[in-house]
């Protein structure tokens, strides 16, 4: 059996609040690792509490405060512009104020092995809007993020949505010392370049199922230097999209890379794996 690694998971969401168990022991059985990944301070600890629960069992947290939460508001999540239209999901979000010391005692813990999500989302603005002070508040958040990641020296895990060219600009200012994952990639290629030159590593997810509009970026990005991810409870892969995502779904992932690049599942998940492990376990 191959195994594989859920780079960008989200188990410990409400999503999953009466089954998280079975479904990390699903993954746990199917060898898949799960890294668990907080969007605010509560999924952070909540990460943290699982990666603890399961330690030596391939369960892992990251911490983080998703660039959403920044503003309290509800809407839903979806994309019509693209031929992988996104399915709909109801987002609510709480207005969280970023305090650096309760995330950095958080991100101590030796079973955080990334500071995410964090980053950019342009996407998300509404009529009305002051979308300039709003971009300078992520922007400064996310700067604190990289200063934080730089004192636990852990890489970051990264969300960017219509944003791309003022995360380059930033990270060029102020890049961290450990690169990371750019999590959920829908750029161009011409735009994953500008990142892996720079040493950070792809991540690929359900999205790319949903058309042959994601294949040039698969066929063009090394292997080397992309991992996998569910995003779950979203994202969830072709024949299941629409429905809740899960860790061990990460395999149709898998399956839809090593088809584009026309190389064996094992293939995939044997250097998918291994990035994940030298990303968030240097020297292992």
């Amino acid at each position: 059996m191959s195994s594989l690694f859920d780079t960008h998971a989200h188990v410990n969401f409400n999503a999953f609040r009466e089954d998280a168990e079975e479904v990390l022991l699903r993954a746990r059985e199917a060898g898949i690792s799960v890294v668990n990944v907080g969007s605010q301070l509560s999924t952070s600890r909540r990460a943290v509490e699982y990666a603890r629960k399961y330690e030596g069992k391939g369960v892992y947290a990251a911490v983080g405060l998703h660039p959403i939460q920044l503003r309290k508001r509800s809407f839903e999540h979806r994309d019509d512009e693209n031929d992988w239209e996104l399915p709909a999901t109801e987002i609510k979000t709480i207005g969280e104020t970023f305090e650096y010391d309760a995330y950095l005692e958080v991100a101590r813990d030796s079973h955080v092995v990334a500071i995410g999500e964090v980053g950019l989302d342009y996407h998300h603005f509404e009529e009305g809007d002051e979308i300039d002070a709003m971009k300078e508040e992520q922007k400064r958040v996310l700067r604190e993020f990289v200063r934080l990641a730089d004192e636990v020296g852990k890489p970051m895990m990264i969300h960017c949505w219509d944003a791309y060219d003022d995360l380059l600009a930033l990270f060029d200012e102020s890049s961290p010392e450990r690169r990371g994952v750019i999590h959920s990639f829908i750029g161009s290629y011409k735009t994953a370049k500008k990142f892996l030159e720079r040493g950070w590593m792809i991540g690929i997810n359900g999205i790319a199922t949903y058309s042959d509009s994601y294949d040039r970026l698969i066929r063009e990005v090394s292997l080397d230097q992309i991992v996998i991810e569910t995003d779950c409870p979203y994202l969830a892969p072709v024949p299941h999209k629409g429905e809740r995502n899960e860790p061990l779904l990460v395999k149709l992932v898998a399956e839809k890379i090593a088809t584009v690049k026309g190389v064996p599942f094992e293939e995939v998940a044997r250097i998918t794996t291994r990035n994940a492990t030298v990303s968030f376990f240097p020297g292992a």
